[in-house]
């Protein structure tokens, strides 16, 4: 965190003004109201892209003469959102008709993904996810790239020009695909070596060692993967686990030495801190266990699991506070069907209906925000208004449609009751257009 004095040839500090919310603690573990911090009328003072001051108006303003102020009446500021799986070389076939997951690969999935070979093909369409990302308040992403190293360099270079905090990597594949969306262990392993000496910790960018899933992976590339995690011990490990009964089953068959699907990826040493694994939906009680012990996360994917058929996950089980797991959310593009992280709160509400949980507004707020900085280890830089963090942050509108006016217009906004209740309008009304506004540390990014 940078220190409190000021460097010399630092800009003026500036200001932004209204209504914010954002967590200091998990509201799944802790009472709901001591996890939110709420201040109506309150000051985020910011300088050189990092968080100065923060808290009621009238106590931070008089500290500062003549500070440049921005004003969002009627509005909610909250930290920016965090996807915690998604597939950028996707965006073009979201909405791909009528599979579930593995059918959906073959006839999908791996087509799309062979266009990515080309450089100029991937950053255009890096420029377009990304476009898509801060149009509906995303700030940091965990993202997949595709197979080749140039769709690697298209996603980071396009990320580095707009000062964002992302996480992306090469897919590791060398069995049960397309010959040529294949590598081999070996190569695979000089190949991510490559890209995480080129670009983990440039800027604000960050690296995941990528194996798509256990069943396009050999135990030889896993164990190369498990490698990468030993020699670069800040890198970031993402896969997919447990998305699928079929998958399950198949896996099963691959690696009949394993006593379940996240052990064939423990024997590898991937099971770690830095870890995300997407999914997770047929879990047993030991792997919810072992992803506790390992302080590894999950993202909860609701749009793609129900989308692809793939069941409800037990966020219930996952959050409990004996033995709890990060969970985080992930639109999951291109199974999952909106890049709207509030679309995906949306579905995530009616999963845990449909199992007889709840997901209150506020948890479902925690999970896009401070939630999603936890599960990617990133909360001593993202996730709220900490003074020293990143200023990355949405302005939220929850009259963006006549419909929300009606829904919003002629409520209190003086209670933590009526906060919660417009918090909730926007978990399952919200898009893209509730998005009033981006900021990516400190200066806006993206304007409704």
């Amino acid at each position: 965190m940078p220190n409190s004095s000021i460097a010399p040839n630092s800009a003026p500090p500036t200001g932004i003004r209204g209504s914010f919310i954002d967590f200091v603690d998990d509201p799944f573990i802790q009472d709901e109201q001591a996890s939110i911090r709420w201040i109506p009328d309150g000051l985020l003072v910011i300088q050189d892209g990092y968080i100065k001051a923060f808290g009621n108006y009238s106590q931070i303003a008089p500290a500062y003469d003549n500070l440049a102020i921005q004003t969002h009446d009627d509005r909610i500021i909250m930290p920016g959102l965090i996807d915690t799986h998604i597939h950028y070389p996707q965006t073009g076939m979201i909405a791909a008709y009528g599979e579930q997951l593995l059918e959906w690969l073959s006839r999908y999935t791996f087509p799309t993904e062979q266009k990515f070979k080309d450089k100029t093909y991937a950053l255009e369409i890096a420029e377009l996810f990304l476009d898509e990302l801060l149009k509906n308040g995303t700030t940091t992403a965990l993202i997949y790239a595709a197979v080749f190293p140039e769709s690697v360099d298209a996603i980071f270079e396009a990320a580095q020009r707009r000062n964002l905090r992302l996480i992306a990597g090469k897919v590791m594949m060398d069995r049960n695909a397309p010959k040529d969306l294949c590598d081999t262990a070996e190569t695979s392993y000089q190949e991510s070596k490559a890209l995480i000496q080129k670009w983990h910790q440039k800027g604000r960018l960050l690296y995941a060692v990528t194996p798509r899933f256990a069943g396009t992976s050999s135990r030889s590339q896993l164990d190369m993967a498990g490698k990468l995690l030993r020699e670069f011990p800040g890198v970031y490990l993402q896969t997919h686990l447990s998305e699928n009964r079929d998958e399950v089953a198949w896996i099963r068959e691959l690696f009949p030495d394993s006593q379940d699907y996240l052990d064939v990826y423990d024997r590898s040493g991937l099971v770690q801190s830095r870890s995300v694994f997407a999914h997770g939906i047929h879990l047993s009680e030991r792997e919810f266990q072992r992803l506790s012990e390992a302080e590894s996360a999950i993202a909860f994917c609701p749009t793609s699991n129900l989308f692809l058929g793939s069941g409800l996950f037990n966020l219930a089980r996952a959050k409990s506070a004996d033995s709890p797991v990060k969970v985080g959310l992930g639109t999951d593009v291109g199974a999952g069907t909106s890049f709207s992280l509030l679309q995906t709160t949306n579905e995530a509400y009616k999963v845990a209906q449909l199992q007889g949980q709840k997901l209150s507004p506020l948890q479902a707020m925690f999970l896009a925000t401070l939630g999603g900085a936890r599960a990617l280890s990133l909360e001593d830089k993202i996730g709220n208004f900490d003074v020293g963090k990143e200023a990355d942050f949405i302005v939220l509108d929850d009259q963006a449609t006549p419909l929300m006016a009606l829904r919003n217009g002629s409520h209190d906004h003086q209670t933590l009751e009526a906060l919660c209740d417009r918090i909730f309008s926007l978990v399952i009304m919200g898009d893209d257009r509730a998005i009033a506004a981006t900021y990516i540390m400190g200066q806006p990014a993206h304007t409704r």
